[in-house]
């Protein structure tokens, strides 16, 4: 399916059907569509009997394999998550043994006798030995096989691949149609949710982590160094990385930022009033510093170091930083 805020990218692809380049570039932010537009784009280039304004029939025999996951001549490279499911503190990356397996198979005939596609997304999630394979592959692309890249960090992908790439941006939708979104599917607080996650509204829905954020908030609004470290040990129980919290706290420095400048909250507009009052008795030098000890152990945030520690640290950090010291 393509989201209604992409139907005008769509159309625009479509006017210039047959003139596909060998590999697609899809970018834009996490979270608004991108992956389910490359699928809808795949399905078309595999379906057999596709209409005038060549979107798939949704009744070929290409069609119904696709639906069920199993078309044979459709490659998807993804992250594999651990057996139990569960990601916990383990950073997901495309690893080389999977862009080989899929490299040696698109230089076969194509089982169905068309087109062959592969997915990769996200595609910044490939490893170095990953992303020079499929550069490989992307150099001297067999016939009739189309790429369809997927990234949300379109930076972090190696330069020769980006340049061996027709790129298009798939924007994110508009406040109003995002908020239409999430309460035609019946979420709850829809308006702060969407706030939270910048205005991207396919966020999968974790009301754990929900409570949890919101136990760190009302922490951070009055904070308490005995608060701060019964919280550290219970978010260190869900086996959550520390880029989770170190994006909650983040944001709620963005929002005091803000506040610092009179200006409204991007990201806890519930707690519009709390961060008023945190940025009212601090100063903006020490919130600047404060910002760049987080931005320092950001690249750290799916390591093995000690989560309890490191959170610990950082929230004495900001205690000292709410005292003025």
């Amino acid at each position: 399916m393509i989201y209604p805020w992409h139907q005008q990218e769509w159309q625009q692809l479509a006017a210039h059907w047959q003139n596909q380049p060998n590999a697609w570039l899809f970018t834009g932010r996490e979270n608004t569509g991108k992956t389910a537009f490359a699928r809808y784009v795949a399905q078309a280039l595999l379906c057999e009997r596709p209409s005038e304004n060549h979107q798939p029939c949704s009744q070929c025999a290409s069609c119904h394999l696709f639906s069920q996951n199993s078309h044979p001549d459709f490659y998807e490279l993804t992250p594999e998550l651990p057996e139990d499911g569960s990601v916990g503190r383990k950073l997901l990356q495309i690893k080389i043994d999977s862009v080989r397996d899929i490299v040696e198979n698109i230089y076969l005939t194509a089982v169905r006798g068309g087109r062959r596609v592969v997915l990769v997304h996200p595609a910044e999630s490939m490893n170095v030995q990953a992303a020079n394979g499929l550069l490989k592959a992307l150099e001297e692309p067999p016939q009739h096989v189309i790429f369809l890249l997927v990234t949300h960090a379109r930076d972090k992908l190696l330069p020769t691949i980006k340049s061996r790439c027709r790129q298009m941006v798939l924007p994110a939708p508009n406040r109003d149609e995002a908020l239409d979104y999430l309460q035609g599917q019946g979420v709850d607080n829809a308006a702060s949710l969407l706030a939270f996650h910048s205005g991207a509204p396919l966020f999968d829905a974790a009301p754990e982590l929900d409570d949890s954020r919101q136990d760190l908030l009302n922490i951070l609004a009055t904070p308490r160094l005995l608060a701060m470290l019964d919280y550290a040990a219970a978010f260190d129980k869900q086996k959550q990385p520390l880029a989770v919290v170190i994006d909650w706290l983040q944001k709620w420095l963005v929002d005091v930022g803000l506040a610092q400048q009179n200006m409204p909250p991007l990201y806890y507009p519930d707690f519009t009033a709390q961060s008023a009052a945190v940025a009212a008795k601090t100063e903006p030098h020490r919130l600047f510093a404060l910002t760049g000890r987080l931005n320092q152990l950001s690249p750290y945030g799916h390591h093995t170091l000690s989560v309890k520690m490191q959170l610990e640290y950082i929230l004495i950090e900001y205690l000292n930083f709410w005292q003025n010291k």
